[in-house]
This record gives structure tokens, C-alpha cells and sequence, in this order.
């Protein structure tokens, strides 16, 4: 099979530049929509953290159609550099600076085979190993020199066949699991309402007048042994992932004043995404236990605010569910502040969150619940796991 650079089946089309005084965060006339490198994700995302720029800095070239694969070319990570996403239809926008557009010649390449291709383990290792000290760069000039497999148009049609079957299956899954993560908002509107309207008149508190204490996390620097410590990466919305953990080694006078207990909730205080600020999650043991972790020896970073919760007035899990929901996650923001260009929430602006207070014994009813549908939950994610593990074992073993 004969290997072709890239440049000799594709075009390679720069990113939109434009000065910061320029961009706006809401549409305009006059002016179109940008994506940026968090919008290449498994698809490309249209939809959500767009920037408008002026018109006349887009060319038409750099509008994306369908068929092309955007690019992230440039970033402080690793892992987002050489991340691709393949456009299904034309769209009235382009890719930022960072990001790139590659248009595959048709006759040549099909702009599917090329899309996948681009997503396999060797080109992923390619774009990994791209230099930069702090800044991950690929070269718009050694992307379009990489050499690709291609075979007759035939076959190409043959492997595009295969893989975007696979592909739909992987699809499915997600969205299986997507409509399974709505299930617990969806349950806590039925039986409680709407939180911003109140229709069933529940009893209105303050937060600080159902948390026993609020309490910073440690501020040791982490190393290669002692206890696991929760960070912000770890809290991610509604619930706790211990993935990548770190350890610190501390006194036993602080471990026993910051070990965390089942039903403690974390908060995070401080971050320069304002959608993180008041991101909050339940803290369980047994999560930590499947992961590997001492579950009873669990300690958290001082980025981390803990709420031990008054548990005989409050499930941590109707409050958790509540803090997610639009107006919980409003009243977060209200109570928030900048500095510095960091976002923040202190103990004082959390205890003045209003909270509603259901009778205990529909708040038990609603744990109940939603622990059958966290079994549902589980089983969607293992079941999108394993898909994905498929398709990209069949990814590597076409392109071999």
C-alpha cells in the first residue's frame, strides 16, 4: 500500500487570527462564530463556548464544510494537541488560531478514511511527540509532510464502511449513557419541582444552617507517598473521579482534622474557569475503595472547601442534586468573586446559599432512588467502555 504525505491529498488551512479587543462572546452582526480547541471532542461541537469575531477576519477558505477534520494544533496539554473532530455538514464559522482545518481532496481521499486515520494510535504517538517546553505545538509544515496509508477508492470506501459502523455503535452508547445521566435531574424535579420557582412551598433555609462545619483543605505540597489527596480534577460536577491521584504526607494532628467522612460534600473555591467555582461532589469511601485507595484515609487540597453536612436535616445527595441544577448552580455564581482573574467562593458566600429543606423522609425516598438508577448509570458506562475499546481495536487493526 503506498504511504502519501498529507499535503499531496489534502489542504491544511490555518486557524483565524484576531486581536482580543476584537472578540465577543455573543453573536453580532457582522460577525461569525469561532471554535476553539475545547470544541474537538469525539465530534465537533457546534453549539456550546463560541467566540464571535468580525467577519472580514474570516476568509472563505477558513469556512468550515462538510467533510473537513478540525485540528487542534497548539496548547498547554499534551493530550489536546492532534485532537481531531470530523465535520458532517457546512457550517457559517471557522476554527481559532490554534486549531487548523484539513480538507481532503476527494479524488484522492476520501474525507471519512482520512477522519479516521487521523484518530489512530500512531498519528495520536505522532502528535504527542511534538517539542515545546510549556507550549505543545504541531507545524502546520511537518502535518502536512506526515504520510498516511492509501489504498484505491474502493477500499478506502470498504474500511470507511466497516469503521463508521463500528462508530455508530460507540455513538449509541454515548447516548444511551447521556440519557441515563439525566435520569436523577429528571427524578428530583418530579418529586421536589422546579428549585427557582419552589411550586410545593418546601421550607427555605441557609446552607450554613445545615453544614455542622466548613473547613479548607491542606496545603502541603503533594509527593510520591503518604495519603491520597482530592483536587480539583477530581471533583468534576456531581460526582468524585480518583483518577491521576496525588499523596501527601502530613501530621497526624492534620489528618485527623482533614480526613474526610462518608457523606462529606467538597467544594472548589478557586479557579480561573468560573464554571468550576462551586463545582461540588459527595465524598464516599467505597468510591475510593473500587479505585484502590484506603477509603477511610482520604485527604483534600486547600483549592477544596469541605461541608460536613447536619445529616439529620440534610441528605448530602438531595443537596448535591440541588447545587447541580440550574438555579443551584446559579445561586453558586451570585455568591462567587473575582480577583486577579481567579474566580472564588469563600465559607461565608457558601453558608449564604439558600437551600430548600423537604420533609427527611422524601430526601430518603429520593437516595433511594437514585441509587437504582446509579446501577443503571454504571452499567451504561461499562457497557460505552467497552464499545469504545472495540472500535479502537478494529481502528488499529484496519490501518495495520
Amino acid at each position: 500500500m503506498t504511504a502519501v504525505r498529507i499535503a499531496n491529498i489534502a489542504d491544511v488551512i490555518r486557524g483565524v487570527s484576531y486581536d482580543k479587543d476584537e472578540v465577543t462572546d455573543a453573536p453580532r452582526d457582522n460577525y461569525l462564530p469561532i471554535l476553539r480547541a475545547g470544541n474537538i471532542g469525539d465530534e465537533l461541537n457546534t453549539d456550546d463556548d463560541l467566540v464571535w469575531v468580525p467577519s472580514a477576519n474570516v476568509s472563505s477558505a477558513q469556512s468550515i464544510r462538510a467533510g473537513d477534520i478540525a485540528i487542534c494544533m497548539s496548547s498547554g496539554s499534551a493530550s489536546v494537541v492532534g485532537k481531531t473532530a470530523y465535520a458532517k455538514t457546512d457550517w457559517i464559522g471557522s476554527v481559532g488560531a490554534f486549531c487548523a482545518l484539513i480538507r481532503a481532496n476527494a479524488a484522492y481521499c476520501l474525507p471519512e478514511y482520512l477522519g479516521f486515520y487521523l484518530k489512530t494510535p500512531k498519528f495520536r504517538q505522532w502528535t504527542s511527540d511534538s517539542q515545546g517546553a510549556n507550549i505543545k505545538n504541531i507545524r502546520k509544515s511537518g502535518l502536512e509532510d506526515f504520510a498516511i496509508p492509501l489504498p484505491s477508492i474502493p477500499e478506502q470506501r470498504r474500511i470507511v464502511d466497516i469503521l463508521s459502523r463500528a462508530d455508530g455503535i460507540v455513538r449509541l452508547r454515548r447516548e444511551a449513557e447521556k440519557k441515563a445521566s439525566e435520569l436523577i435531574p429528571a427524578l428530583f424535579l418530579y418529586m421536589f419541582g422546579d428549585p427557582e420557582k419552589n411550586p410545593k412551598g418546601w421550607p427555605v433555609t441557609t446552607l450554613g444552617e445545615v453544614v455542622e462545619e466548613f473547613r479548607y483543605g491542606t496545603s502541603q505540597k503533594s509527593g510520591p507517598t503518604g495519603l491520597p489527596v482530592l483536587r480539583i480534577p477530581n471533583v468534576i460536577g456531581d460526582r468524585l473521579e480518583p483518577a491521576a491521584m496525588k499523596f501527601v504526607a502530613v501530621t497526624e494532628a492534620e489528618t485527623n482534622r482533614l480526613r474526610l467522612q462518608n457523606g462529606d460534600m467538597l467544594f472548589v473555591r478557586t479557579n480561573g474557569n468560573p464554571d468550576y467555582v462551586g463545582r461540588s461532589a459527595v465524598f464516599e469511601p467505597e468510591i475510593m475503595r473500587r479505585a484502590g485507595f484506603d477509603g477511610d484515609n482520604v485527604l483534600y487540597a486547600s483549592y477544596l472547601i469541605r461541608a460536613r453536612i447536619r445529616r439529620e436535616l440534610l441528605e448530602p445527595s438531595f443537596l448535591q442534586t440541588y447545587l447541580s441544577s440550574v438555579e443551584g448552580r446559579k445561586k453558586l455564581k451570585e455568591k462567587s468573586r473575582t480577583s486577579a482573574g481567579q474566580f472564588n467562593i469563600n465559607t461565608e458566600g457558601l453558608a449564604s446559599i439558600p437551600v430548600p429543606v423537604p420533609a427527611f423522609a422524601m430526601q430518603s425516598e429520593f437516595v433511594r432512588r437514585c441509587f437504582d438508577v446509579l446501577s443503571i448509570q454504571t452499567q451504561q458506562s461499562a457497557a460505552t467502555t467497552k464499545a469504545q475499546a472495540t472500535f479502537d481495536a478494529l481502528l488499529a487493526q484496519v490501518f495495520e
